[in-house]
């Protein structure tokens, strides 16, 4: 076989083989710009509880668009009223209040105006937001869908946000707050410097103090709740976030394994609030396809790390669909180190030896693979080989693709379904001149 395997050789014969199976199961995708005839395509994951949609790159138009086309179909067809992006809460709390017409929270700072800015301040991002919020509009306020952020790093715009609501409802009590986090204070904007502090012995770590903190909120639920349930509910998961944040920036550097395994339970936990908060709710979650494909089908997973995917899976069994993307080539945002700028990237077709190079050679350009039910096993058994599987994320080092970039995964055991797009492009950043003509509530603040 062309290119050598980095382990078993596969042979010619088994790869055209599965080449052939996944051809002849695949569906035809039309364009995602066509909403509405995409979307339908995926009526048949209606009935989850939760549906996961992924992506194989944090910077790729084509997976935006195609997550807003289903995104879409499931609110206004099949009742999904929350949406829960790999996103910080505080930022996403900004979109949220403008889709339900609710009033922007004050911030110094627009939404996602710090590194990645482009993986949500984008076109394709805003066109889904304006979207929703023209859906929501005529709806009663109780039925309206709701954007959501899942992630841990807003330590500090949740320290602020904390004190900000306390300082409305309860002064004496943001008094104590204050007191509480200036623990942190002088690593809050930093706290990667923190977790070094606290590991080289130079910092006693602050865990205690924000425990308290969360829990004296929670105390006081009752007093709380009467003023505005939805400020009150904003307030305590910002003040889960800086208690959970502050134990991922300690534990970073004992491992990647135990830090990876506090976030992905945290997005966890935080969707199962949102869904807990309404009468037969149902949510759509847009995170990486690391998070939201089954992590014990891959080789993070056999290496101790689980995700959000593996925990709605054991939480929700056959009600959690987890739907993957892929592409081949084509064009990406990305940096090449961590608050490097963003570029405009060429990404590499696909190894040889890699789930991406079946699906490119099967020669469909765009279509859906769904390998659920007693008729697919022959799919299923021809793509259950481990095989590598690329992710890019806001970081993308062509010249080391291999070893940065690729994983091995057993695919149909991580997905239910996967969705291909042999050739793709870069998202489109937000500009200033995006902006014109939009009120200043406006959530990028553009």
């Amino acid at each position: 076989m062309a290119g050598l395997s980095w382990k078993e050789r596969e042979s010619d014969a088994t790869v055209e083989e599965t080449v052939g199976i996944v051809r002849h199961s695949g569906e035809p995708l039309p364009s995602p710009d066509d909403a509405e005839a995409f979307g339908a395509m995926f009526d048949r994951f209606a009935d989850a509880t939760v549906v996961l949609l992924g992506e194989a790159t944090h910077g790729t138009s084509e997976f935006y668009r195609a997550r807003a086309a289903i995104t879409r179909r499931l609110v206004e067809r099949h009742g999904f009223t929350i949406v829960a992006a790999e996103a910080d809460w505080p930022d996403a709390a900004r979109i949220d209040a403008y889709v339900r017409h609710r009033p922007v929270p004050p911030a110094d700072d627009a939404a996602f105006q710090r590194f990645p800015a482009w993986m949500w301040r984008n076109e394709e991002v805003e066109d889904f937001v304006n979207w929703l919020r023209d859906f929501n509009r005529e709806r009663p306020e109780r039925e309206r869908a709701e954007f959501r952020g899942l992630d841990v790093y807003s330590l500090d715009a949740s320290i602020r946000a904390v004190i900000d609501y306390l300082d409305r409802i309860d002064p004496e009590a943001a008094q104590e707050a204050r007191g509480r986090y200036g623990c942190l204070s002088p690593w809050q904007s930093d706290p990667a410097r923190y977790g070094r502090a606290v590991v080289t012995g130079r910092k006693r770590p602050c865990d205690q103090a924000l425990l308290a903190q969360l829990q004296d909120m929670l105390a006081r639920r009752l007093d709380y709740l009467g003023a505005d349930g939805e400020a009150f509910f904003d307030a305590v998961q910002n003040a889960r976030i800086v208690h959970a944040a502050e134990h991922y920036y300690r534990i970073m550097y004992e491992g990647a394994t135990e830090s990876w395994n506090l976030r992905d339970r945290h997005m966890f936990d935080t969707l199962q609030r949102l869904l807990a908060r309404r009468e037969g709710a149902k949510a759509v979650v847009w995170a990486h396809n690391s998070h939201i494909g089954n992590a014990a089908a891959t080789a993070m997973g056999w290496q101790g790390e689980f995700n959000i995917g593996e925990l709605c899976r054991t939480a929700y069994g056959d009600r959690a669909a987890l739907i993957g993307f892929g592409t081949d080539r084509g064009t990406v945002a990305a940096a090449s180190d961590w608050d490097a700028a963003m570029e405009i990237k060429e990404v590499r077709p696909a190894r040889p030896d890699s789930h991406e190079r079946i699906f490119r050679d099967a020669g469909l350009g765009r279509f859906l693979t769904d390998w659920r039910g007693t008729d697919r096993l022959d799919l299923r058994r021809a793509l259950s080989r481990p095989r590598l599987e690329r992710a890019i994320g806001v970081i993308y080092r062509p010249e080391t693709e291999l070893y940065s970039h690729y994983f091995e995964a057993i695919l149909p055991e991580q997905f239910d379904a996967y969705v291909w797009f042999e050739e793709t492009t870069a998202v489109t950043p937000l500009t200033e001149a995006h902006g014109e003509g939009m009120p200043e509530t406006y959530p990028f603040g553009l």
